[in-house]
């Protein structure tokens, strides 16, 4: 019974590894994890550079208008 039981299970992991999607050798959604990560940081860093153009960007200087 126990032998059966490791077969089933053996079996059921093979075909469940069989159906992960790799990309070079790497699952499908680290590249969709890399994708977000790096728009977020450009984002992230875009505006902060903004406001530090806007606030070293002095009145006496018409600002930015």
């Amino acid at each position: 019974m126990k032998f059966e039981k490791n077969a089933v299970l053996e079996t059921h992991l093979q075909k469940v590894v069989a159906e992960h999607v790799l990309v070079q050798g790497h699952p499908a959604g680290l590249f969709v994890l890399f994708v977000t990560e790096m728009w977020e940081r450009f984002s992230y860093y875009g505006m902060r550079a903004l406001l530090v153009n806007f606030l070293v960007s002095t009145i006496a200087q018409q600002g930015w208008g």
